[in-house]
């Protein structure tokens, strides 16, 4: 569904060199620290801005070629509507019903109903989390096949974050081909949907793997000096210095927990993934 091969983006002080794929049918997460490249990744693949190398490919369409039914096919939520703060959701009906043939205006509005946004309020009278649905609404409510998300649930509370990824769920389990890219700083949110993350590091990819295995079989061993000493640290993926001796990142926990059945191994998150692999000396 998305293809970036041998991509590159130059800004001063800043250079973003990736490759990647996201296969259809799938949700994938793109997580990374401040200033990492994840939105100059999304504006790329959106066609935002042109690349200063290779290419990116959106459904089978150059990202600065995407025409008129790829963008029918295209739905993106970014952390502003686009819209003016002034209109009303009715407004926006209005909008929404002239731009995407396909729009299903009778399930909008239900949907807008069971969140209770407002349809004659303007935009600038929603709360933080109103208009963050508001904008996930917007993305999903034309049926698009790819599916592009920044932040979406940034800034919002326990129950307003639920609603909001419940709709992406639903979202998917209408229809298995549809694709979803999203980005989030709340690993717990990313953990819970996600089939894949990519971790971004100064404009580069430095990991990729299934949630599932960072869930199942990441790890954290905690050594004292000694310990680490005596360890095979053929799988070990980053190591910090502690006051206790090392924290040490694996995708191999399973080996150390048989072989080494006196230390401490942690599972590890996405958290720890950003932490470690970004801030590890090894």
């Amino acid at each position: 569904m998305i293809v970036a091969k041998n991509l590159r983006k130059n800004y001063t002080g800043f250079s973003l060199n990736v490759d990647f794929k996201i296969p259809e049918g799938r949700i994938t997460g793109l997580v990374g620290k401040n200033g990492a490249g994840k939105s100059t990744t999304i504006k790329l693949i959106l066609g935002l801005v042109k690349p200063d190398a290779g290419e990116i490919i959106v459904m089978d369409t150059k990202s600065t070629e995407l025409g008129v039914k790829e963008k029918e096919n295209l739905g993106v939520a970014l952390a502003e509507s686009g819209f003016s703060p002034y209109l009303s959701v009715a407004a926006i009906v209005k909008i929404l019903r002239k731009s995407y043939p396909a729009f299903a205006e009778d399930k909008f509005r239900e949907d807008c109903a069971k969140l209770h946004l407002p349809m004659d309020k303007p935009l600038k009278e929603f709360s933080t989390g109103m208009k963050a649905k508001l904008r996930v609404l917007i993305a999903l409510t034309h049926n698009a096949k790819l599916l592009i998300m920044d932040e979406p649930t940034a800034g919002l509370d326990v129950e307003a974050r639920g609603e909001v990824l419940d709709m992406i769920r639903d979202y998917m389990v209408e229809d298995e081909t549809r694709t979803v890219l999203i980005t989030s700083h709340i690993s717990s949110d990313l953990e819970s949907i996600c089939d894949d993350i990519y971790l971004i590091h100064n404009g580069e990819v430095i990991f990729h793997e299934d949630t599932d295995i960072i869930m199942d079989e990441c790890g954290i061993l905690k050594v004292d000096e000694e310990t680490y000493r005596s360890l095979d640290q053929s799988y070990l993926m980053k190591t910090v210095k502690t006051s206790y001796g090392y924290s040490c990142f694996t995708k191999e926990k399973r080996f150390y927990l048989e072989n080494y059945p006196g230390i401490v191994v942690e599972n590890g998150n996405i958290d720890d993934l950003i932490l470690m692999l970004t801030g590890g000396v090894r």
